[in-house]
């Protein structure tokens, strides 16, 4: 194909050759979109360590949207993950909404997200008490 390209350059090319590089081109850039991995897709993350924030993070930059779910990683690296994220998605003008406890999405600024999870706390009487065998997982962590 670089030879055809090559004869083109030098000695000119018909309407029909140019149609067929324009599908190449967007073929090329399609094939390279899936090697890169850029795109909109739902990426599903359990992070076991802070470590993989990072590649989180490169998920996002790829314009594909993330949900997080930090149920696998202690307090404190859940914590720290957030925070790195909040970070990538500012500087990528992105969202972080929280879905449950401990499990957020995370959005590029090419992913519109409509509406709102409400949190379950939201709205109860605190002053009520909950039955001693109904202890939620969430209540070992601190989520907010």
């Amino acid at each position: 194909m670089g030879i055809e390209k090559l004869k083109k350059s030098f000695f000119g090319s018909n309407d029909d050759d140019n149609n067929d590089d324009e599908e190449y081109s967007k073929d090329s850039l399609n094939a390279l979109k899936e090697v890169d991995g850029e795109g909109n897709k739902m990426i599903l993350f359990e992070p076991r360590a802070y470590s993989e924030s990072q590649q989180i993070a490169d998920y996002l930059k790829n314009s594909n949207a993330v949900i997080v779910n930090l149920k696998r990683v202690t307090p404190d690296q859940a914590k720290r993950i957030v925070d790195f994220l909040s970070g990538t998605l500012y500087a990528i003008e992105g969202g972080l909404q929280k879905l449950g406890g401990g499990i957020f999405l995370c959005t590029p600024s090419n992913v519109p997200v409509e509406g709102k999870i409400s949190d379950e706390k939201e709205g109860k009487n605190n002053n009520l008490k909950r039955p001693k065998q109904e202890k939620d997982l969430d209540d070992d962590a601190d989520w907010e």
